[in-house]
């Protein structure tokens, strides 16, 4: 079940003897698309880093995941299907940006951060919803924003798109290449992204 406002989310659980543990969003990502390929649930999974970790508060202790102070909790994926066809999973992030560090870029956040820069101020990894922002900066807007995106306060902001939602067709001006939790899986022209709440069970 989806998270809800003063609701608790998750409950106190070590993980299980012989579930896989992982240090990156990548990592997690790939146990998921091997799952989902396969036709089986995803198995539980100990998080000790990557941005989806940090979002939920994991501390990256080995000792704490098989502890009673370790918490379990059920945490949304998001499918995306790309223009050929191709579909995939990603567990934090999307990402689609012109080539250089500036122009029309595109993020999908089910994670609140990517790496240093808080690009998911309103994201929440269990609420069924993913949070989309996109569009290009003014030249002179540019160097304040990334000022600002470590706290995520370079949102709201008049030349930005932002969205919440649990299914969305993203459609790039030109071809993109598309990051899923920081690898490249090709470039798209449209990005279809659907929310699977309460995917997989993550420990903490």
């Amino acid at each position: 079940m989806t998270v809800r406002r003063g609701a608790t989310w998750g409950s106190a659980a070590p993980l299980p003897p012989g579930a896989p543990v992982v240090r990156t969003d990548a990592e997690l990502r790939t146990l998921v698309e091997r799952a989902r390929r396969a036709g089986e649930p995803p198995p539980t999974v100990g998080l000790l880093g990557g941005d989806l970790c940090r979002t939920v508060g994991g501390t990256g202790s080995t000792e704490r995941l098989r502890s009673d102070a370790a918490t379990t909790l059920p945490v949304d994926v998001v499918r995306v299907v790309l223009d050929d066809e191709r579909e995939h999973w990603f567990v934090a992030h999307l990402g689609a940006r012109a080539r250089g560090r500036w122009g029309w870029s595109c993020v999908a956040m089910n994670a609140q951060w990517l790496g240093d820069w808080d690009l998911g101020p309103r994201s929440h990894p269990g609420d069924g919803l993913v949070d989309i922002t996109s569009g290009a900066l003014p030249l002179g807007d540019r160097w304040e924003a990334r000022r600002r995106m470590p706290s995520g306060t370079h949102l709201p902001h008049p030349a930005l798109q932002t969205e919440r939602c649990s299914a969305t067709t993203l459609e790039f001006p030109v071809s993109r290449t598309v990051h899923l939790d920081r690898v490249a899986v090709g470039r798209a022209r449209v990005a279809v992204l659907e929310v699977e709440a309460d995917a997989v069970l993550v420990v903490v």
